[in-house]
């Protein structure tokens, strides 16, 4: 039997959670429970909000055309996140909005657009972005929101890089046969516990020399490859997340 209950529709809400609140719905969110779906007054709603877990709530209709959830028991506890940093070159609207749905799915706790010198000019739109991972999250189960964190150059990351964690950054001209060896090797020893990691994916242009100079300055950095094919950004994201979780993250 799954972990998670699949069947029933699941909602993020900001306000807090606890037996007994009342929790209203905005105008999409009613007409997507009451009209899409067709649910009536007492059906059963799953709700979270990134801290209080998750709850079974109830629908009540709160006045001729307001809606509301009555939360009723928590199902789930809230689970600690992991702490996995996603950074990216940005990309066009339907695949970042792909790129952003399979990160959230994967693990990602932070998502940050990075410009780096081969960055194509792309409008950001932070909004979309926090609703493409609130769909994610609430379709897949998961308990927290990824913050969504504003465009930065690539040097002035480079500026602020916290040496406690591990950067992993995808570089196509890496000389890396196996990347879970690579990265199981690649840890500093003087990290214990689960590994906080960030991990770079560059635009499609690859990274500039010095780019990749500068980077590889950093202390606690692996430099990877994903295989032998070139990947599209979008498919390079999902195949890292994969690899990182795998070596470093919670799939262990």
């Amino acid at each position: 039997m799954s972990r998670y209950d699949f069947r029933t529709a699941r909602l993020f809400v900001e306000p807090p959670l606890a037996a007994g609140a009342m929790v209203p719905l905005d105008r999409d969110q009613a007409n997507y429970l009451v009209n899409v779906l067709r649910l009536k007054p007492g059906a059963p709603v799953l709700l979270f909000n990134g801290r209080d877990g998750e709850w079974r709530a109830e629908l009540v209709q709160a006045g001729k055309k307001a809606f509301a959830l009555r939360a009723v028991e928590r199902t789930r506890e809230q689970a600690p996140a992991g702490d996995l940093h996603y950074l990216f070159a940005p990309l066009k609207h339907a695949r970042l909005d792909y790129m952003i749905q399979k990160a959230v799915e994967l693990g990602a706790s932070r998502l940050q657009p990075v410009l780096t010198r081969h960055t194509q000019p792309e409008r950001i739109n932070l909004a979309r972005m926090r609703a493409n991972a609130i769909e994610a999250a609430e379709q897949c189960g998961i308990l927290t929101i990824p913050d969504i964190a504003a465009p930065i150059k690539l040097d002035a990351f480079i500026r602020g890089w916290i040496p406690e964690r591990l950067l992993v950054f995808c570089d196509e001209d890496a000389d890396v046969k196996d990347p879970i060896a690579a990265l199981s090797v690649g840890r500093d020893p003087v990290i214990v516990g689960p590994t906080p990691v960030t991990l770079l994916v560059g635009p499609e242009g690859g990274f500039a020399g010095e780019e990749r100079d500068a980077l590889m300055t950093l202390p606690n950095v692996v430099r990877l490859a994903l295989g032998p094919r070139i990947l599209r950004a979008d498919t390079a994201a999902v195949a890292a997340l994969a690899v990182v979780q795998t070596a470093a993250g919670d799939w262990r």
